[in-house]
């Protein structure tokens, strides 16, 4: 199992993840350089080797129409406070503030694929939520300042485009240091963590401690609950590669995220079964209900017969989702079935390794999942990918299949 750590020790940020995640792939630089042709409006990435309490890592600096962001607004130097009354303007002038209707169009507009396009709009969902929250004002009020927007938009897309090549099988997460004392920001003074942390972090561990400042931001929160499978030690691992990537400001502990990669020995995770039986649904309103449920990160939906009171054919709907999304699929089941009772049981998986790697032929590139483990071997075509070369060849997929064999 490929397995993916963070020691959020000093917490995270948008450039700590992005500079940590980069340090783990075997050409970094090259894969920088590649984050400046994704087509961000006025930004630029550079990344520059930084010393932090004698540890050598990397520190990945987002440049908005030739200028860094300053330190002089809410996020410690990472980036500017995202809420929907901020006034600072940049010395350019751009004044202008986006809604997540704009946001998605400058999403849409990058050249990204399409899980980390959606991996993206995620992540400022959260945001979008826990501003719509702390300020309580509806999500679709909440606006971001333009230079933040790209400075966020860059740090969140870099992430989910490593995140992307990594394809670890889990994420684990150290508890999370968010720091302590106050944070200055557009509205005044607030505690630490802000409260958009504070509304994201629900649900993660978290701790304070004797640094004063604000370790954890709004962007780093949302993409480790985005990402993390879980949250808790260091598992037991055979460790491949390790990355810092490093904040600006200076303390007594290396202000740095370390990201470590390797093997996981443990071949089993711990996943819930949501169960409801429903007698008053359609088909079709079930398919929406599983569609929904999908979209909200069920591991698996699927659907069962049975005999139900009084002699009536009734459907079992059973869900399969990570512990730590519990709440949001009892939430989707609720909102999206006619049940009025869930029923839960905790369920050992025992799983193959899985990779995923990309094939070159002469038909475009085709997505290969490799799974190996308990003495078995296997590769499998993305369909997605099989099915795209089928229609532009006008071929069965089993044709595809052979043609790919022939390569």
């Amino acid at each position: 199992m490929r397995t993916l750590y963070l020691d959020c020790g000093m917490g995270a940020a948008g450039d700590m993840l992005t500079a940590a995640l980069l340090e783990l792939l075997p050409e970094p630089d090259r894969f920088a350089d590649k984050l400046n042709t994704i087509g961000i409006p006025g930004v630029e990435f550079r990344k520059e080797k930084t010393v932090k309490c004698g540890i050598t890592g990397t520190h990945m600096s987002v440049l908005v129409h030739g200028e860094e962001e300053g330190p002089d607004v809410h996020h410690h130097d990472h980036e500017h406070t995202h809420d929907h009354e901020h006034t600072h303007e940049h010395e350019h002038g751009h004044h202008h503030h986006s809604g997540m209707h704009e946001i998605e169009h400058i999403v849409a507009d990058l050249k990204l694929p399409e899980k980390v396009e959606k991996d993206v709009l995620a992540v400022y969902g959260l945001i979008a939520e826990a501003e719509s929250r702390a300020h309580g004002v509806p999500v679709s009020d909440i606006h971001f300042h333009e230079v933040g927007t790209m400075d966020a938009v860059a740090d969140i897309t870099a992430v989910c485009l490593l995140m992307n090549e990594l394809a670890p099988d889990e994420v684990i997460c150290s508890p999370v240091h968010v720091g302590s004392g106050h944070v200055k920001c557009a509205h005044g003074i607030l505690p630490v963590p802000a409260p958009a942390t504070a509304f994201i972090l629900q649900d993660v561990p978290t701790y304070g401690g004797g640094i004063k400042g604000e370790l954890c931001t709004p962007t780093g929160a949302a993409l480790l609950k985005h990402f993390v499978t879980r949250f808790g030690d260091m598992p037991v691992m055979k460790t491949q590669a390790i990355g810092y990537g490093m904040g600006k400001k200076d303390f007594e502990t290396a202000n740095c995220v370390r990201a470590m990669f390797g093997e996981g020995e443990d071949k089993t995770d711990t996943v819930l079964e949501l169960s409801c039986n429903v007698d008053d649904m359609t088909a079709e309103e079930i398919g929406f209900a599983t569609d929904r449920l999908f979209e909200g990160g069920a591991n698996e939906v699927f659907t069962i017969p049975i005999g139900m009171k009084k002699s009536r054919p009734g459907t079992l709907i059973r869900v399969m989702c990570k512990e730590q999304d519990r709440e949001k699929m009892l939430r989707l089941i609720f909102k999206y079935t006619s049940t009025i009772g869930v029923r839960e049981t905790p369920t050992h998986r025992y799983i193959l390794d899985r990779r995923i790697e990309t094939v070159e032929t002469p038909y475009g590139a085709v997505r290969r999942k490799i799974s190996s483990g308990y003495g078995v071997s296997r590769a499998k075509y993305e369909y997605d990918d099989l099915s795209k070369i089928a229609h532009e060849q006008g071929l069965g997929i089993e044709e595809v299949k052979k043609l790919l064999e022939d390569v």
